[in-house]
């Protein structure tokens, strides 16, 4: 689950790690500085300690304190948190002093001291909380692209064909009342589908989800509809979005099939190469092709899934060949 608040993202073991690295990071800065002189290693040794009792400090002062602070809007939050961070710098950096002027003699001021950590700290702290904005930013965007896809992916079942499923499920009570139950269960497990979220299924899954919708514009379309699955028996283990092969069909029904008077054929053919999976789905085309849109509009949904979920390894490529809609998808072979 993504994080409610700003502030809760700060308690993951992600978060902690690279705050600690930070602090390291910083530390060696200081140590390997051209102006300073003496024993590096006993600088970085001391630099790190500063730092990471300044950071770690800071946390758990967040921490103790995220009731409250959760309640502040974004801006305040992030003013407050800077205001802490250069207390505790403040706190340390008065203890820093306290050791050092009982076991070395300093060649500056106290105040002067005490001024350089906290103009540091400031220094610091600004580019954190920049840094974090960035982050955060980053996260809210990628929980409202989910929210979006979550979107599409309900609306991918479209009001025309369900109220076309209910009229056929209406037709068929008294005359078919077994096909009638088929086509409602058929329905329901799409919606199902729909509704479920983002998710990764097996490919035999949405192979069947896929077949499932093609039987219910089956019974639709009667004999102008003529569909040909070449399907292995045997599936690899592939993993695939849900609702992403459905899409590839529902385009070749409504742009293709649906618009041709006496109907076309609508391929499905699933084969396995040495670079991975192909899923192929053509279908017939109406010789005045009309607006291309709606072709664009499912497969770009595909396309973009497809991408995200293999690591840019897989793809959808579509062509159009001696009048047929081809879409193919390519899904690599898991290692």
């Amino acid at each position: 689950m993504p994080p409610t608040t700003p502030l809760s993202a700060l308690w993951r073991p992600t978060a902690l790690l690279t705050v600690v690295l930070g602090g390291e990071a910083l530390a060696a800065i200081l140590a390997l500085a051209p102006m300073q002189s003496g024993a590096r290693l006993m600088q970085f040794g001391l630099a790190s300690l500063a730092a990471q009792w300044v950071l770690l400090g800071t946390l758990c002062l967040l921490f103790l304190l995220r009731a409250p602070l959760s309640r502040l809007p974004a801006l305040r939050l992030a003013w407050v948190c800077l205001a802490l961070f250069l207390m505790m710098s403040l706190l340390v950096a008065e203890a820093a002093w306290a050791v050092l002027s009982m076991t070395a003699t300093l060649e500056i001021s106290r105040s002067a001291f005490v001024l350089r950590l906290l103009a540091l700290a400031l220094v610091v702290g600004l580019i954190g909380l920049l840094t974090y904005q960035n982050y955060w930013r980053s996260r809210q965007l990628a929980v409202r692209a989910k929210q979006l896809e979550l979107e599409a992916l309900q609306a991918r079942i479209r009001p025309h064909f369900l109220f076309n499923t209910l009229n056929t499920g209406a037709a068929l009570v008294h005359a078919q009342p077994d096909v009638a139950e088929r086509v409602l269960l058929d329905l329901a497990d799409l919606f199902r589908s729909a509704l479920r979220g983002p998710k990764l299924i097996p490919l035999h899954e949405e192979l069947e989800l896929t077949q499932r919708y093609l039987d219910i514009e089956a019974l639709r379309f009667g004999e102008r509809l003529r569909l040909v699955w070449e399907v292995p028996d045997t599936l690899p283990s592939v993993q695939v979005p849900s609702l992403s092969i459905q899409p590839l069909a529902e385009n070749a029904i409504r742009h293709g099939i649906e618009r041709l008077p006496h109907g076309g054929q609508l391929q499905v053919i699933v084969t396995s190469t040495h670079k991975g999976i192909e899923v192929l789905v053509s279908n017939d085309l109406p010789e005045e092709a009309g607006d291309s849109k709606g072709h664009a509009v499912g497969l770009a949904s595909a396309k973009e899934r497809i991408l995200a979920m293999t690591d840019g390894r897989g793809r959808v490529d579509t062509v159009v060949e001696d009048g047929r809609f081809v879409a193919k998808m390519v899904l690599p072979k898991p290692v």
